[in-house]
């Protein structure tokens, strides 16, 4: 791996499980010193990122995480239910006992990260499940894609999961792994569906909500 490519998978990763929060304010010395690189592969990266929508490059060499607004929330969430359907289907003729019996010691390492708040280890973990489902099809085009979105969604779901005791969390991934043991893709498909949707993501909508009608008012 070059310089170049270590400074951009440290950086997106960071971004993609939410350890920099929307709004926050970069610099790319401050990123250099961070890394312990010198400022042209952060620039790189950042130049990377930019284009994926991931850091927004502002005057005078000043750059932000994102803030997360209503409609671009409501944008992503729905690009990202319409790519994770379509490659669970495709990767449905794929999934073996094995895999399924893989998957499911993930997710008990995941209601083990939950009960401990290990909020960092429990998006990686939910990430590398959908992941490993997604990557079962040997032709798979999509998960560049979905990682984009997750990308973007990553340092405000990171924001609203830090009040994970109030969120009403059903686990949807048990819901899936019963899907794939009876190889039933319409039940897979609903659950990831409601995967997306509950839990942390329509916390998510109801704070935005409320911010955009505090600053209405």
């Amino acid at each position: 791996m070059t310089t170049q490519d270590y400074a951009y998978y440290r950086l997106r990763n960071a971004v993609m499980v939410g350890a920099l929060k929307p709004g926050t304010a970069l610099t790319f010395r401050g990123l250099a010193e961070q890394f312990q690189l010198s400022p042209t592969p952060i620039r790189e990266a950042v130049r990377r990122l930019s284009t994926e929508n991931a850091i927004e490059v502002l005057g005078n060499r000043r750059l932000r995480v994102p803030e997360m607004t209503l409609g671009r929330f409501e944008e992503l969430v729905q690009l990202r239910i319409a790519l994770e359907i379509h490659a669970a289907e495709r990767a449905m003729p794929y999934i073996s006992d094995i895999v399924i019996e893989n998957l499911r010691e993930l997710d008990d390492q995941m209601d083990s990260a939950i009960a401990q708040r290990d909020l960092d280890a429990l998006t990686r973990m939910n990430q590398d499940f959908h992941k490993r489902l997604y990557c079962l099809n040997p032709d798979q085009a999509v998960m560049p894609l979905i990682e984009s979105i997750w990308l973007q969604l990553g340092p405000f779901q990171r924001q609203v999961i830090e009040n994970i005791d109030s969120i009403n969390v059903v686990d949807r991934h048990k819901e899936m792994l019963a899907a794939m043991r009876a190889r039933d893709v319409i039940a897979l498909c609903a659950a990831i569906e409601s995967d997306i949707r509950d839990g942390s993501i329509r916390s998510g909508r109801q704070m935005l909500r409320n911010l955009q009608t505090d600053i209405v008012s």
